[in-house]
């Protein structure tokens, strides 16, 4: 219990991420939004307060571009319907209505100048560390959405926080209910267990034709096909046409020589530091004298190489004298690489500041890159032009491909001309294979259009990634049918084993549990099975099974004697406990860990009053969908 405290012990308040600039509904799974309908677009009013139709359609572009983001490179928009996240969206602005008809209620507010200190400290909206009016507006045009859109949003979503923060941090918990949460959690239980196989009972069960007819006559409406495509295609992939693509000495030399001309030397440096580290054990004072000594005794002759192995908090260098190796400019810090620039070769600077502490720095050598000899870069130069010349050979056979495949009736043509082999597929449900191509859920989303199956047609270019696009033809239809019996034997054979050896084990553990209570000792009743004694068991053992300590832990503690239960185990077995003693203990917690502890429950004591509270305004507003 403890452990879990601590480790959900993270901010619960929900901050605007005005970067994507989004809203506070839930975000839903982008697979249940793909090739779905709806047929509602409604706006609602929520205690007479009408949502309307522009503020759910701007909602639901903000909940798209969100969707979209999720989605990533090769988000497909055609995959999302609007009509379905309408419906999703819809419920969210209901509750967020509700939450700030209640705020406003309780007196909250979020004044202008609040919204306005908000937006001018969101680094989104600042060019240069301070804010723009430009990208103010880009940014929101782009999310689309206007200043006063905006600030409106703004003020909703503060006043439900303002609520939501006033039940988090108005709950608290009492010393005597701490203390009851860690003396249960330090709870121990002594307990012995035996285990009743499945296997053998498994093993003694048949199941007779009978049975399986029976089964099958009454259920067989359980047992379906999914609706499953064939597909043919041709896959047209750059990297493939790299391979009879040429690339030439003249092409090689010319691409080397704009490269050469192009080419700008870069100055690298090579330097040394010494770091006096500013910390909790050392303060910045502290820091600056120590640097200053330092300094002190290289100014009169000590050596920077043997100071730096002795005094510089920089570990890895100081092994090397406080060797940095040689750099490129924007490695360090603005404050490090400023000094460093203004350095003469074997200079050393004073001391200076960065976010790390003090420095001294040494400039050995200033080294000037030169240009790469043709040797060095000859694969590289050759790749980059295979790249460029097999990109554009794939946009003309992408044209290629679009135009004869929608002339064609099948795919025969395009393969001939294209010199592209036909590819076939089994049969596809909507969840396609493992494969890249029938698990694109793009290729899936055209194999399963209802135009191409009718019509027979070839499909448009299937971009799969920016490299790889294939035509497709639906060639094999089947619609979705109950399995025969013959199909579903095995499966229907399973499902009375398992049936029956569930039954059978309950049946065994009834029996066990009845001679138990009526004073029968746990080695007589389990049949020469193994008795485990396990001494002082505690919440988090990990040598004993999940299921048997979860178990154990809710028996009630026994009056005399032993209390006994019965447990499913994961491997379909079953155990039967027997709880001997309830040890309590009572932990010594420290002070600061007794405050972590009270925070925690009272922040889920106040998120339980604040559902509680969310739930009975749901209860009590009038909500009209139209």
């Amino acid at each position: 219990m403890l452990q879990s405290i601590r480790d959900n012990s993270q901010g619960i308040v929900a901050k605007i991420i005005v970067g994507l600039i989004a809203i506070t509904f839930a975000l839903f799974g982008v697979e249940s939004l793909v090739s779905l309908t709806a047929s509602s677009n409604a706006p609602a009013t929520v205690n007479g307060t009408e949502i309307s139709q522009q503020e759910l359609h701007q909602a639901v572009q903000l909940q798209r571009r969100q969707m979209l983001n999720q989605m990533g490179d090769n988000a497909d928009p055609s995959l999302l319907d609007d009509n379905l996240i309408s419906n999703m969206v819809i419920d969210s602005l209901i509750e967020q209505h509700i939450l700030v008809q209640s705020a406003e209620e309780q007196g909250l507010v979020f004044s202008d100048n609040m919204i306005d200190q908000m937006i001018l400290a969101t680094k989104e909206f600042q060019q240069d560390g301070k804010f723009s009016r430009d990208q103010f507006e880009i940014t929101l045009r782009n999310a689309g959405m206007t200043p006063l859109s905006f600030r409106n949003l703004i003020r909703k979503e503060k006043l439900a926080e303002q609520e939501r923060i006033a039940y988090m941090l108005s709950a608290f918990t009492l010393t005597n209910e701490l203390q009851a949460v860690a003396s249960l959690d330090s709870q121990k239980r002594d307990i012995r267990y035996f285990t009743i196989d499945a296997a053998p009972v498994r093993n003694g069960i048949t199941v007779s034709d009978q049975e399986l007819d029976d089964y099958y006559q009454n259920n067989s409406n359980q047992f379906m096909t999914e609706e499953q495509v064939a597909i043919e295609y041709l896959l047209l992939d750059r990297v493939e046409l790299e391979k009879n693509i040429d690339v030439t000495v003249d092409e090689l030399e010319t691409a080397y020589q704009t490269m050469a001309d192009n080419y700008q030397a870069q100055e690298q440096r090579h330097a040394a530091h010494i770091l006096i580290e500013v910390s909790e054990e050392q303060d910045d004072a502290a820091a600056k004298s120590k640097i200053e000594e330092i300094a002190a005794k290289i100014a009169a002759g000590d050596s920077f190489e043997a100071l730096a192995q002795a005094e510089s908090n920089d570990p890895l260098s100081a092994e090397m004298g406080g060797d940095l190796g040689v750099n490129e400019k924007g490695v360090f810090s603005p404050e490090f690489e400023d000094t460093l620039d203004a350095l003469e070769k074997g200079a050393i600077s004073a001391p200076v500041k960065t976010e790390f502490g003090y420095h001294l720095i040494k400039l050995i050598d200033i080294v000037d890159s030169k240009v790469p000899s043709f040797a060095e870069v000859k694969e590289e130069l050759r790749a980059d032009i295979l790249k460029q010349k097999s990109e554009e050979e794939y946009v003309v056979q992408l044209e290629q491909l679009a135009d004869i495949s929608f002339s064609s009736g099948d795919l025969a043509e395009p393969s001939e001309v294209l010199g592209m082999e036909i590819q076939k597929t089994g049969l596809l449900s909507r969840s396609g294979n493992e494969d890249f191509v029938t698990s694109n859920p793009k290729v899936l989303a055209v194999a399963f259009d209802a135009e191409l199956i009718n019509e027979g047609l070839n499909s448009t270019p299937v971009e799969l990634d920016s490299g790889r696009s294939l035509v497709l033809r639906v060639v094999n239809h089947e619609l979705p049918r109950e399995k025969t019996r013959d199909e579903v034997a095995e499966e229907i054979k399973a499902i009375l084993l398992e049936s029956s050896v569930v039954d059978q084990l309950a049946t065994v553990a009834s029996e066990a549990l009845s001679e138990l209570n009526q004073g029968a000792t746990l080695d007589s009743v389990s049949a020469g099975a193994e008795v485990v004694s396990v001494e002082a068991l505690a919440r988090r053992s990990a040598t004993t099974p999940k299921e048997i300590i979860e178990a154990a832990f809710k028996m009630p503690k026994p009056e005399s004697g032993s209390s006994f239960e019965a447990v499913s185990l994961l491997d379909g077995s079953m155990a039967i406990i027997a709880l001997d003693k309830v040890i309590a203990e009572t932990p010594q917690l420290a002070a600061e860990e007794q405050q972590m502890m009270k925070m925690v429950l009272g922040n889920r004591q106040g998120q339980n009053d604040y559902q509680a509270h969310l739930n009975q305004l749901r209860s009590k507003a009038e909500i009209e969908k139209l």
